[in-house]
């Protein structure tokens, strides 16, 4: 079976680009399926992840702006798609182009969407936030399938297409943390979403107790360091900034506690790695993963999105407490389970069997 992804690019670091090309592999090695994926400018030289070597992928050349862009975007699509002729088509664009995809190509496949953020993300401008919502709602319905990461993010969506498959985890290391360093991470882009600003505020608290841990974050910085600027400013101390790292997997190795401050989130996936290293997580009731991923005073805490000492005190808590920071650590590792990639890329293998019935 041929299945065509589209997607912008895969030589980002984020979640979107690792979990493709997890996932994207695992079709081609264990279920023997002919993967080609489009993206946009040459999105695909020097990708940071690893992927199979016998995905192909096509590249669309679009330089034009405005109603331009979308225009030559339509027509470079719809004939390379045209050209691949696929049995099953699938859009991971958290934009709004991707939901044009259906309209774009008709009825000649199915056509699957996968959505990797939470609607939350699109609430920037009140007016302008909530007509792309509408509008996102609305174009949903035009999927043969529909699929978000968590049973929080099926609330989000109006429509009956609307399934839900989890990302898959990245690794699952044989060993665990020790939890006994005295660091706290934080894995994600430098961004408002991302909650860097609610980071240095709990972290400037953290410290006037534990002025000897440390809290390193890994991701891309923003044009202007804002954050790492703010910080300095501030003149908080222990707190490191650094490039995403392809060995992340190291770097929750030698953790003690993750936070993620993240305003919203389509699942947190640095959360399911974290917890695979065993490494309890503290992070926000933010729309719409967590909920759906940490047990509250089981593998981790749960804090009321935004309560930012109460965020602080639990980070406290367990950073004073390494009895239970070993407790929750195991059963976060346990937890973790249900995120392996057999357990995943299966269900995926299922929903493209019923499509092609």
């Amino acid at each position: 079976m041929k299945l065509v992804y589209i997607t912008n690019g895969i030589n980002g670091s984020g979640g979107l680009e690792r979990v493709l090309s997890v996932k994207t592999s695992r079709l081609v090695a264990d279920y023997g399926y002919e993967v080609h994926i489009i993206i946009l400018n040459n999105g695909h030289l020097n990708p940071f992840y690893q992927f199979h070597d016998r995905i192909e992928f096509h590249s669309l050349t679009i330089k034009r702006k405005g109603l331009f862009y979308f225009t030559d975007y339509s027509t470079q699509l719809k004939k390379k798609v045209s050209q691949l002729n696929p049995d099953i088509v699938l859009v991971c664009d958290d934009g709004l182009k991707g939901f044009f995809v259906p309209k774009l190509l008709g009825k000649k496949m199915p056509v699957i969407y996968e959505r990797h953020a939470s609607l939350a993300i699109n609430t920037g401008n009140r007016f302008y936030g909530g007509f792309m919502k509408k509008i996102m709602r609305c174009l949903a319905a035009d999927f043969t399938r529909f699929v978000v990461l968590t049973p929080t993010n099926v609330k989000e969506w109006n429509s009956t297409n609307v399934i839900v498959i989890p990302n898959p985890l990245t690794f699952y290391p044989k060993s665990s943390a020790s939890l006994t360093s005295k660091k706290v991470i934080l894995v994600g882009s430098q961004s408002l979403v991302k909650g860097y600003d609610r980071a240095i505020a709990v972290w400037k608290e953290v410290t006037k107790s534990y002025p000897d841990w440390e809290l390193h974050c890994y991701g891309k910085s923003d044009s202007q360091h804002r954050f790492e600027n703010e910080a300095r400013q501030l003149g908080i101390n222990q707190m490191y900034f650094h490039n995403a790292v392809k060995n992340i997997e190291e770097k929750y190795l030698e953790a003690s506690l993750l936070i993620l401050p993240s305003r919203s989130e389509g699942f947190g996936m640095v959360l399911i790695e974290a917890m695979a290293c065993g490494v309890p997580c503290i992070a926000f009731d933010c729309p719409s993963g967590p909920r759906d991923i940490v047990t509250d005073c089981q593998d981790g805490r749960l804090i009321e999105n935004g309560n930012l000492p109460a965020f602080a005190e639990a980070l406290t808590g367990l950073m004073a407490d390494e009895t239970k920071r070993k407790e929750m650590g195991l059963a976060a590792k346990q937890n973790a389970q249900r995120f392996l990639p057999e357990n995943i890329v299966s269900q995926w293998n299922e929903l493209f069997k019923s499509l092609s019935n």
